[in-house]
């Protein structure tokens, strides 16, 4: 019942669910969601035959990881902020 009160006040005010914050706060984290991907990205071999140890390097292993769990928790932060607490 309260969804749907919830759905016909925004459509009766027009507004959107999230503001300007929050679009910022989405934006920032799919940023470091991207550079951690970046990141772990490339270490390869051409030959499948060799094998390349920087494969495991502490950048593939810890930092683009790391990079992509400080995305994911800020799009959470994003989602549950409320840019304009009632004072």
């Amino acid at each position: 019942m309260g969804e749907k009160k919830r759905k016909e006040a925004t459509k009766a005010t027009g507004q959107f669910i999230f503001r300007r914050k929050n679009y910022k706060f989405m934006l920032i984290g799919i940023g470091f969601i991207v550079l951690g991907f970046i990141l772990m990205s490339g270490g390869g071999s051409d030959d499948p035959n060799v094998f390349n140890p920087e494969i495991y390097s502490w950048r593939r292993i810890r930092l683009a990881p790391t990079f992509i769990l400080i995305g994911f928790a800020i799009e959470v932060y994003a989602i549950l902020l409320n840019p304009n607490p009632k004072k």
